[in-house]
């Protein structure tokens, strides 16, 4: 039983579709003596196995949406040919029904299967560590924050977790797509369902399994599978009202032939029924599902999780994209691009009593002084009684010496602005934050750090660019830092001194000059921004409500991923238009042809179901992994 829920049951409507189709061969092989009651057996086994699956859920929608649907019509179709004897043809038709219908539901198989793959990577136990160390193996689902964790090489990491002891490669592609392992340190996040590589690793949980990004991945493809895009909506929207169309149609149809053409009863009803087989929208309706569906799968596989077909449609029509700047279209961690020492002063000596200042502080600037100052040779221990002065800066006192670390105006804007003939303003104009330190005799050094632009950034500029898409930099920099950064990113337009709260003012206006516009953030700021603009992108690091909020994830922060959705769904709309034009072109030949009396009944079903197969074939090229650029 179990072997057949795991292995046949999937591919249950596949397998009757197939053995219709040897019922029909064997019928059609006997009938070629002469039509006989097993022949028609066959025939009509064929009709019950192949079409068995299709006519219950077109009855079922039927009288649980009261409206009809192309099931329906083909049903109608295959008992009409058989009424006037076209016993073949009616098989014939359920078959290749059956098998279109066989292939679409393999696509959204296709779909659901980036779930199932994702949720069997996800590890149901993991190795809880207790306050003596010993290490005990209990449900992924009891972890609490704060737990301690033991991670063996080779294992599945069982939650968001924070590295204290150990490190490793860890392979994220479940997670970003991107097959190379990263290198993970102490402190480094680490996420559940991604795999550890040869070190063992002891992790602090961050986030309970069910609020886990994995987690959360899982809800937003499911969700994703469920939303129908615009362009699906029309198509069901419109079929209910041509299947009533072509019904009323067949009807005239059966009738006033025989007394305008003059044609025979039999040929008006053949006729009638060619109608209802060739006018049938099956590939109309078969033209956006399959395609929007492989496209969430595609960008699941790849890194970028769609809260919906319409946000993938919506992308299409993108013409501009703003990005917040710190964290997203740089590092987010300020590093020191320049330390200038005062004359006839020891640079070691300075570093050393920047080091003991700047580590009593937390500030993303003192952290990475520090870091620069020990790392430089600022070793000497130097005793400091550190104050912090908000919004100004540090001021240290060891012994007698007294040393302020901050802006101009905190420790003399003229003779700051004085240091080494005035290097500050060339600093600033390079998009560069220069702070300094003074004693009681003066200045004693410049330091500059830049928060500096990701590499990526540029390249997603340049991908954007290609794609005829604006881009914009939201900023809270003053005007010459963010002209600089804007230039040296390749970003066509920016908003200097950007507050939080006004991010959103500057969306509604981007909304007024652009039809689509989109919007890259990651913070908790962000979010209003990201809810106003046409199209929001989350980082998949970013917080919890960015991601709730934004109708895109890219579940690493992989900015190039931007570009590649974009370009999925200009591919998608490019293949869903084939899909229409082609099956709408299709149908209305088989029309025309049929009043022409050219087609006959056998042609009338290979065309028209050959049609639904080929546009079913053609959106399940959106499985491929497109080529960047």
């Amino acid at each position: 039983m179990h072997f057949f829920r795991e292995r046949i049951q999937p591919h249950i409507e596949l397998i009757s579709a197939l053995f219709s189709g040897v019922l029909i061969v064997i019928a059609w092989l006997v009938n070629r003596d002469g039509e006989s009651t097993l022949s028609i057996s066959l025939y009509l086994l064929a009709f019950v196995i192949g079409g068995y699956a299709k006519a219950k859920e077109g009855i079922e929608t039927t009288f649980k949406e009261k409206k009809l649907n192309v099931e329906l019509l083909m049903i109608l179709a295959a008992i009409g040919s058989s009424i006037i004897g076209y016993w073949t043809e009616g098989a014939i038709l359920i078959f290749i029904f059956a098998l279109s219908g066989a292939l679409e539901t393999y696509s959204m198989n296709k779909s659901r299967q980036e779930i199932a793959s994702l949720i069997e990577l996800q590890p149901d136990q993991a190795w809880k560590l207790d306050a003596s160390g010993t290490a005990q193996l209990l449900p992924v689902d009891e972890l609490k924050i704060g737990d301690m964790i033991l991670i063996k090489p080779g294992e599945r990491i069982p939650a968001d977790a924070v590295i204290i002891e150990g490190s490793s490669s860890i392979d994220e592609s479940a997670l970003s797509g991107e097959p190379i392992p990263v290198q993970k340190q102490i402190e480094d996040d680490v996420f559940s369902g991604t795999v550890n590589g040869n070190g063992v690793l002891k992790a602090r949980v961050r986030k309970e399994n069910a609020d886990s990004l994995f987690q959360k991945i899982i809800v937003l493809v499911k969700a994703a599978q469920e939303e129908k895009s615009e362009s699906q909506q029309f198509i069901e929207r419109f079929e209910g009202g041509y299947v009533k169309g072509v019904l009323i149609a067949v009807a005239l149809m059966l009738f006033l032939p025989h007394y305008i053409f003059e044609w025979s009863w039999e040929t008006t009803f053949y006729r009638a029924m060619v109608l209802l087989v060739v006018a049938s929208p099956c590939a109309v309706v078969a033209s956006v599902m399959p395609a929007t569906l492989a496209s969430i799968s595609n960008g699941a596989r790849n890194g970028i999780l769609f809260k919906g077909g319409n946000h993938l449609e919506a992308l299409s029509h993108l013409q501009a994209i703003a990005f917040d700047k710190t964290g997203t279209l740089t590092q987010g961690k300020p590093e020191v691009t320049d330390f200038i020492v005062r004359d006839r002063v020891s640079r070691e000596h300075v570093l050393s009593i920047l080091a003991s200042i700047e580590e009593k502080s937390n500030h993303p600037l003192a952290v990475a002084i520090t870091n620069y100052a020990r790392s430089s040779g600022g070793n000497e221990a130097i005793e400091m009684d550190v104050k912090d002065l908000a919004g100004f800066g540090l001021e240290g006192t060891s012994g007698d010496a007294v040393y302020r670390v901050g802006k101009p105006d905190f420790v003399g804007r003229q003779e700051a602005l004085d240091f080494h003939e005035g290097i500050s303003i060339e600093l600033a104009a390079e998009g560069k934050t220069v702070t300094y330190i003074r004693d009681q005799t003066g200045i004693l050094a410049l330091i500059a750090l830049k928060d500096q632009i990701r590499q990526e950034a540029m390249t997603t500029i340049s991908q954007l660019k290609s794609l005829g898409v604006i881009t914009i930099m939201l900023t809270g920099d003053n005007e010459k830092t963010a002209a600089k950064i804007a230039k040296e990113a390749g970003i066509d337009q920016y908003v200097a001194e950007c507050l939080p709260e006004t991010k959103v003012d500057h969306l509604k206006k981007l909304k007024t000059e652009y039809t689509a516009v989109g919007m890259v953030g990651d913070g908790i700021n962000d979010a209003p921004a990201l809810a106003t603009a046409t199209t929001g992108f989350a980082m998949g690091d970013g917080t919890d409500v960015a991601l709730e909020t934004a109708d895109v994830v890219l579940m690493k922060n992989e900015l190039t991923k931007v570009a590649y959705a974009i370009q999925l769904s200009k591919k998608m709309q490019r293949i869903v238009k084939q899909n229409i034009a082609f099956s709408l072109t299709v149908i209305a030949l088989l029309i025309f042809s049929n009043f022409l009396q050219i087609v006959n009944l056998p042609l009338g079903v290979i065309g028209h179901e050959g049609s639904t197969i080929l546009v079913i074939l053609n959106g399940l090229r959106m499985l491929k992994t497109l080529k960047a650029g």
